[in-house]
């Protein structure tokens, strides 16, 4: 979560905890800098100061958005890759992240395997920690960009209030049990007041899912199961595709028929409301888990504007820890 130390030294962690206000200022702050010039390395409010992202994990959009964020505030930037690093020679983490810390950074972004990693650097170092992703715990800034689009994409005025969402249901159709994406945002969403509705097949949407959102009180939003996509397709006002990780799954327990039942094409996309999105944070199996005609449908995808809402996103996180 967003800590602060006597020090004054912040960190994000998870998005469990945080309260509507606390998300919903830094999506408000997210669209403001959509609108900032940008003014280049070394010009920004955070100019001086410097980011390392360690990657242990592969990345594309994550880390990408870190370094243009991080260039756009003005930070020198830092990249460590798990392969070229000393990690591959037995390195610990916590070794590599001090190794790294001594060399003067003011911020580390890191991915892990291990599910509490950027915790134990958060616990360890004094420079400010943004989790980009641990085991199956979370992926704060993935939950907090996908939140930033669907509050704009329901706006009524011209800002985001933070009620866009509430009463809104939103599914998260996939491989929910491997997805750190979907505990983040099963976090916001919530607390923001709407109501998840996870779709997949058993083995991939455990029921213990169900009592994710007991740190409510009261509690706003709410989540249920559901294993039957077509049944619960008119009803919703946004839906949510995951990637299914094959790589952390035996092929049977995904089973042969998976996206004949779970697919989103575009017999099940016209079945949506009109304004209902479709979102994906990537990358996209094709038409496996979403068919390409309705991931590049320009009237309903929401993908391309993720990606470049995690940028701003990568931003305000910055500031709000640095600044």
């Amino acid at each position: 979560m967003l800590t602060a130390d006597p020090a004054t030294i912040r960190h994000l962690l998870q998005l469990e905890g945080h309260s509507a206000t606390e998300l919903t200022a830094l999506a408000k702050r997210a669209a403001e800098l959509n609108h900032e010039p940008d003014r280049g390395p070394g010009h920004g409010p955070l100019a001086g100061k410097t980011l390392a992202n360690l990657f242990f994990e592969d990345s594309t959009r994550t880390r990408l958005s870190f370094t243009r964020a991080a260039q756009r505030m003005g930070m020198h930037v830092l990249d460590l890759y798990a392969k070229s690093s000393s990690v591959s020679k037995g390195e610990t983490l916590l070794d590599t992240a001090r190794n790294v810390h001594a060399m003067g950074v003011d911020a580390i972004v890191v991915r892990c395997t291990p599910s509490g990693g950027p915790a134990l650097l958060a616990d360890h170092l004094d420079c400010s920690i943004i989790n980009a992703g641990d085991g199956k715990h979370e992926h704060p800034t993935q939950g907090l960009l996908d939140l930033m689009t669907l509050l704009e994409h329901f706006k009524v005025g011209q800002t985001i209030t933070g009620d866009e969402l509430h009463g809104k249901r939103i599914a998260i159709v996939g491989d929910i049990d491997s997805s750190r994406v979907a505990r983040s945002n099963i976090h916001a969403l919530t607390t923001l007041g709407a109501h998840v509705v996870l779709i997949g097949p058993p083995k991939l949407v455990p029921e213990t899912f169900l009592e994710i959102t007991k740190h409510l009180d009261p509690p706003v939003g709410s989540v249920e199961i559901a294993h039957d996509l077509d049944a619960v397709l008119a009803d919703l006002d946004a839906i949510m595709m995951l990637r299914v990780q094959f790589e952390r799954h035996e092929r049977d327990i995904i089973g042969p028929d998976y996206a004949d039942k779970f697919g989103l094409n575009q017999a099940r996309a016209a079945q949506l409301k009109p304004t209902a999105p479709v979102l994906h944070p990537g990358p996209i199996n094709r038409d496996f888990e979403l068919a390409s005609a309705v991931a590049d449908d320009p009237k309903r995808s929401l993908i391309m504007q993720q990606v470049s809402n995690g940028v701003v996103v990568r931003m305000a996180v910055l500031e709000k820890l640095l600044a």
